[in-house]
Parts: C-alpha cells; sequence; structure tokens
C-alpha cells in the first residue's frame, strides 16, 4: 500500500482548520473585524483589529489575510493567520467593491481616494426608486 505524501499531510491537519461555520465568506476590499486572543501575564483578553482585507494567500492550513488600517494618519498592516487558535473570531463589517486580487495600490492613497465603493451600491438606486411611488 502506497501512501501519497500530502495526502498524510492534509489528513493530519484537517483536524486543526476551523469549519465553515466559524469563517465567514471573505472577499477582498470588504472591512472586517478580526478578534484576536491575547495572552499578557496569567490573564487573556481579546483585541479587535478593525481594517480593510487588502489580500488573502494561501491554501489550506497556510490561509493567511493581510488586513490594512489607519491609526493616527499611518497605515498599519497585519497578517493574519486564518485557521490559528489565536484568531478568536472574524466578522464582515462592510462588503466593499474591488476589482483586483490585491489592493496594495491603498498604500499610497490619502484621504477619501482610500475609500472602497460598496457592493450593494446597485441596491440602492432600486430601494429608492420604490419609495416615491
Amino acid at each position: 500500500m502506497k501512501f501519497n505524501q500530502t495526502e498524510i499531510l492534509e489528513s493530519v491537519v484537517a483536524h486543526q482548520l476551523k469549519s465553515e461555520e466559524d469563517l465567514p465568506n471573505l472577499s477582498v476590499g470588504d472591512t472586517i473585524d478580526v478578534h484576536q486572543r491575547i495572552i499578557e501575564g496569567g490573564k487573556e483578553r481579546t483585541q479587535v483589529f478593525q481594517g480593510v482585507l487588502i489580500g488573502m494567500k494561501g491554501r489550506g492550513i497556510n490561509r493567511m489575510i493581510t488586513v490594512r488600517r489607519i491609526v493616527a494618519n499611518e497605515g498599519v498592516e497585519r497578517i493574519f493567520p486564518l485557521h490559528s487558535p489565536k484568531v478568536a473570531k472574524i466578522e464582515i463589517v462592510r462588503h466593499g467593491d474591488a476589482r483586483r486580487a490585491k489592493l496594495y495600490y491603498l498604500r499610497d492613497r490619502v484621504g477619501k481616494s482610500r475609500r472602497l465603493r460598496d457592493r450593494r451600491r446597485g441596491m440602492k438606486h432600486v430601494e429608492d426608486s420604490g419609495a416615491r411611488n
């Protein structure tokens, strides 16, 4: 009996992966809240990092997301492993409309040009026209 090396690795790692219920359907351009467990001394607390999802890479247990936010007019990016036990949960605050897989061009933007359009922009027009009748 011959075993494939990748099949063995995937079977060992399978129980460490988070389920579909734990992870929302993320896409690049979304504004998300990443709740991260932080251990200080003997205490454990949860810290929230809110920002725009500018990139995703990897597959399986190696899946990583890059989240960017602005703090005191300075850009801060953090890379989170999705299946890490330190990531408590991820919530989607707003769906952004992006046409690219990586939004690295946002690093050079300042002010209002930094914002992304909302993905539901077409639905708003339909709701308004029905209210006028």
